[in-house]
């Protein structure tokens, strides 16, 4: 079974469908986008989540929130329509800041909501004919991605071998993406090789992804999981059960310090004092060139009641401060490879990061977007 978090359902009149991750994994429950509000809602509160899925389901929005400015009895001018796409751009980009991908899809949709506009008026561009440019546009961003994870599965899964313990952290499956995932699809592709794996999966407090989508996704597989908390891993790696940590990520720094679901920095120390390769498995959407460091990474802030009161049930005495950042950063030296859609790259520098997306189109996409985002 292949997980799809992220469908959209029908033609130019169609709508987004989105699995809710909130309710996993006890129900499988589908959320019907059909406006920009709703798409907003979902990344903000988690329904929708991992770097790629959330570009996704952005890229989606957008042809939702441009649809929408056509509803009325008068069709919208062109200068009209420009503005709704620029107004719902700018509304998604706040729905989370730390996931690159949401900000490179957005830019993407952006450029093709451009190309309509700079063409010359005819019969055939046309109000309808936006959308239909806008969501060929979200449909090729939703289709390379899943190339892109099929690919990272393949290169990642030649660095494990058959009857390997390993580790991950968080979620990055194909719920978190458009399908396969990135850490996951490494696991999946091994399968599909013929290696058996056993994957020790974290947790991953304070929202439980590990636990709750992770071990979900593994056993729908039919991939041999143990579930463990998060500060269990220490003890799985000193009684030798693991010999490789594969995590996601949500932003890569051209220099390759890396940040992903908070607790990754941690298992990326526990990895190194115990001699074991720490990957990350991330498509190239997810490097951010223009940031030198991890440094200059945002990480977002979540709401205290995700620790005091987490599921709904009090855990934490009234009044307490809480500092909740939902990412950490894990500095490059403690990673062994980044394994993308164009390879692995070992050692982890960046010479070879350039090198690896010297691609110029990828480059100039990357970095005039960013550029716009940090001035947020």
């Amino acid at each position: 079974m292949n997980t799809t978090s992220v469908e959209w359902v029908g033609g130019i009149e169609g709508h987004l469908r989105l699995i809710d991750q909130t309710r996993l994994p006890t129900e499988l429950v589908y959320l019907e986008c059909r406006d920009i509000e709703t798409v907003f809602e979902a990344i903000r509160s988690l329904r929708v989540r991992g770097a790629p899925a959330i570009g996704i389901a952005a890229a989606y929005g957008v042809c939702l929130g441009v649809r929408g400015a056509e509803d009325g009895p008068v069709a919208p001018s062109q200068e009209a329509l420009t503005q709704s796409l620029e107004k719902a751009i700018d509304y998604l980009a706040t729905s989370r800041p730390t996931a690159v991908n949401l900000f490179w899809a957005l830019e993407r949709m952006r450029g093709a909501g451009r190309q309509w506009a700079g063409q010359q008026l005819s019969d055939q561009q046309t109000p309808q004919r936006l959308v239909e440019r806008l969501l060929e546009e979200a449909r090729a961003i939703h289709e390379e991605d899943r190339a892109m994870c099929h690919a990272i599965g393949r290169y990642g899964a030649a660095l494990l071998a058959d009857g390997q313990g390993v580790l991950t952290h968080c979620n990055a499956g194909g719920l978190a993406t458009a399908e396969y995932g990135t850490a996951l699809a490494v696991f999946f592709a091994a399968q599909d090789a013929g290696k058996r794996l056993h994957v020790y999966a974290d947790e991953t407090r304070p929202l439980l992804q590990g636990a709750r989508l992770t071990a979900w996704e593994l056993k729908q597989r039919g991939v041999d999981v143990t579930l463990i908390c998060d500060s269990m891993a220490a003890q799985v790696m000193r009684e030798g059960r693991v010999s490789a940590v594969v995590v996601g990520a949500d932003r890569i720094a051209a220099n390759g310090d890396t940040a992903n679901k908070i607790g990754t920095y941690g298992v990326a120390l526990l990895a190194a004092a115990h001699g074991i390769p720490f990957y990350v498995a991330a498509p190239t959407s997810t490097f951010d060139l223009s940031l030198a460091s991890g440094e200059a990474i945002p990480i977002e802030q979540r709401a205290a009641q995700e620790i005091t009161h987490g599921f709904g049930r009090q855990t934490a005495p009234d009044g307490v401060q809480v500092y909740n950042p939902a990412f950490d950063v894990t500095p490059v030296r403690l990673i062994r490879a980044i394994i993308c859609e164009r390879g692995v790259i070992e050692p982890v520098t960046p010479e070879m990061i350039a090198r690896t997306l010297q691609d110029a189109s990828f480059g100039q996409k990357n970095g005039g977007q960013k550029d716009r985002e940090l001035s947020r």
